[in-house]
């Protein structure tokens, strides 16, 4: 598969060829689904808690007769009916990260690169030849590119200048290739790559899988 290469101010110099393996991928919901399920939820901290009523500080003793009091049956201070008692089956500690086999989480990364080259949504870019941080250079790349929504900006590696100068637009971010990852992909409409970043990307996630490979992934 060949793709575009842009420069900064918008014009194509180039196609380069690019895997199958990594930018041809038939789109596989269900994966990408079970990714974003997985990757949201390892990002809970799962740190909220509670105290029940054997934790928290009062006496256990009965408040007062179960019995010809005229009253309702009550039981100690630390009741959860009671202000101040202990919490019913509140938040404790807890770990909500998800299992998932390396071959799918890769499949899902591959499905959605995939997905923005078959939908017109990833523009290929020479490099971003910034000699300091300036907001501006960056605006003026994304409308030489008719880019006006949000945007996944990624490197081959991290280039500062290029994440300063990113960082106070809204909707744009940057990640060098080796963290990319399946919430950014969805969130974001445009994907952004440096020439050098779909090298890395296909040395990342170029394999080619097996028929096997495929089945067990699917």
């Amino acid at each position: 598969m060949k793709v575009p290469v842009y420069n900064i101010g918008g014009q194509v110099v180039k196609d380069i060829e690019v895997s199958d393996s990594v930018f041809g991928v038939p789109f596989n919901e269900a994966v990408v689904h079970q990714a974003m399920v997985r990757q949201r939820a390892d990002a809970r901290q799962g740190t909220s808690d509670t105290k029940g009523r054997g934790e928290v500080a009062g006496s256990g003793k009965k408040l007062y007769a179960q019995k010809h009091t005229g009253e309702a049956r009550v039981g100690d201070k630390r009741s959860p009916t009671r202000v101040h008692g202990g919490v019913a089956f509140g938040p404790h500690p807890r770990d909500y990260s998800k299992d998932m086999p390396k071959k799918m989480r890769q499949l899902a990364l591959r499905c959605l690169i995939s997905s923005k080259v078959s939908e017109g949504g990833l523009k290929v870019i020479e490099n971003f030849p910034f000699n300091a941080p300036k907001t501006q250079q960056v605006v003026d790349v994304l409308d030489a590119l008719k880019l006006n929504k949000t945007a996944l900006i990624v490197t081959a590696a991290t280039e500062v200048n290029v994440v300063k100068s990113a960082r106070n637009i809204p909707g744009i971010k940057t990640l060098p290739a080796s963290i990319l990852n399946v919430v950014d992909l969805l969130t974001h409409d445009a994907l952004v790559m440096t020439e050098d970043a779909v090298r890395k990307a296909e040395q990342i996630w170029g394999k080619e899988l097996s028929q096997e490979e495929n089945s067990a992934a699917l």
